[in-house]
């Protein structure tokens, strides 16, 4: 089985920038199939950036354009890069396969984008 931790959060002011990475270990691991997610207080966890089993990407709407998605299978690695942060993109981010597996989740890295 597959344990993932996420790191990079932070606060950070509207503009500004944020690299999260993801560190895969425990199993075999590939960046294909797997994406980010999000869940800000009181809201549902919502899927952000995703790169399929096929190696392309999808991203959520209120995303595209600032943030982007990539891995490195020898380092065990997925990277969420986000630019332009505003506000609304304050939320606890998490990776996880895509589809989500519910024993996959970890703890999350909090992103707080506030002046």
């Amino acid at each position: 089985q597959v344990q993932l931790v996420e790191s990079g959060g932070g606060l950070v002011q509207p503009g500004g920038s944020l690299r999260l990475s993801c560190a895969a270990s425990g199993s075999i691991f590939s960046i294909y199939g797997m994406g980010w997610y999000r869940q800000a207080p009181g809201k549902t966890r919502d899927m952000v950036a995703v790169i399929t089993s096929g190696g392309g990407t999808i991203y959520a709407d209120s995303v595209k354009g600032r943030f982007t998605i990539s891995g490195d299978n020898v380092k065990s690695t997925l990277y969420l890069q986000m630019n332009s942060l505003k506000p609304e993109d304050t939320a606890v981010y998490y990776c996880n396969k895509f589809p989500p597996r519910a024993n996959y989740w970890g703890q999350g890295t909090q992103v707080t984008v506030s002046s």
